[in-house]
């Protein structure tokens, strides 16, 4: 089908589940999402910013269905027991993986499970919610897991042996391989639902581009830019930029369009910006022996097997 952005298909009656949905891709995932007639849980660290995203969706959407709840996917402990929410669910339509630390500390620092903080909380927290999460996806004809991966990923590589950066760390290289991982997790994951007889449950990735907060809309509570900001990254739409609203289109149409499939790879037309398409994805997202290594490790660390 053509897909066009601004007109989804409707969602009614469907119920979404959100990663940090307060602010940037993830709130303006749950604003489509909630246009479009579902429910949107926001599962956000901080409980007043997520009150802040659930007005302002409500007061930008007329009729918007949505619900908030406390998740810090950097603590397992928080991920097990929204885990344990999500799966009284009576459906569960759709996971979007989009919490994550865009801006890593200059110093190493660590969860409070003793892990790298940028992969704790960009990816080792999302394998273990979904993991727990799987049951209400398995009992939910056509739901769907979306991972959101990163540009990043084309311009610098990993093979993912060294996840903790125990003495190598470097803030971007942190977050090139937490990104790195989403990717890989996301297609393999789509081959082990399939493998496993839980093919109703699709696994697909998207990434949004180059996407800035200063050609976002200002939102109070939600994206509040200053003057000086909105001038410097309006230059950058010289280099290929957008907004934070346009880079949540390929997330929603890896998350609704009834013509996409379990291991696509969404991301904008024109590789930083404009209208989702699909798109290939790097040699590594897509290596089988690395998805097994990554695997195998967070099965590890988070203490359980994933299927």
């Amino acid at each position: 089908m053509n897909w066009n952005p601004r007109a989804l298909p409707d969602q009614t009656g469907k119920t979404f589940v959100v990663t940090g949905a307060n602010a940037g891709l993830g709130y303006f995932t749950s604003e489509q999402l909630a246009g479009a007639g579902a429910h949107v849980v926001l599962a956000c660290r901080n409980p007043v910013k997520a009150d802040a995203a659930a007005s302002a969706i409500r007061a930008r959407v007329a009729g918007a269905s949505v619900s908030v709840l406390q998740l810090d996917v950097a603590d397992l402990q928080s991920v097990r027991d929204v885990s344990e929410t999500l799966r009284a669910f009576p459906r569960l339509d759709g996971l979007i993986l989009n919490a994550g630390i865009v801006h890593p500390p200059t110093d190493r620092a660590v969860s409070l499970d003793g892990n790298e903080l940028v992969f704790a909380t960009n990816f080792l927290g999302h394998f273990a919610l979904t993991a727990g999460s799987l049951m209400a996806l398995r009992r939910t004809p056509g739901s769907r897991v979306v991972s959101l991966g990163s540009l990043i990923s084309r311009l610098m590589d990993s093979s993912l042996d060294d996840l903790q950066l125990a003495t190598t760390y470097n803030g971007w290289k942190a977050y090139a391989q937490s990104k790195i991982a989403m990717q890989v997790f996301g297609f393999e994951l789509d081959r082990r639902l399939r493998a496993n007889g839980a093919g109703m449950v699709q696994s697909l990735v998207a990434h949004p581009g180059y996407s800035i907060s200063g050609l976002t809309p200002t939102l109070p509570g939600v994206n509040e830019i200053t003057p000086a900001k909105r001038v410097i990254d309006g230059l950058q739409t010289l280099v290929g930029a957008q907004g934070k609203h346009h880079g949540a289109w390929s997330t929603v149409r890896a998350a609704i369009d009834p013509d996409a499939h379990g291991g696509d790879y969404f991301g904008p037309r024109l590789l930083t910006r404009g209208a989702p398409t699909r798109q290939p994805a790097t040699r590594t997202s897509r290596d089988r022996a690395v998805a097994s290594r990554l695997w195998e490790r967070a099965e590890t660390l988070i203490g359980e097997p994933f299927l």
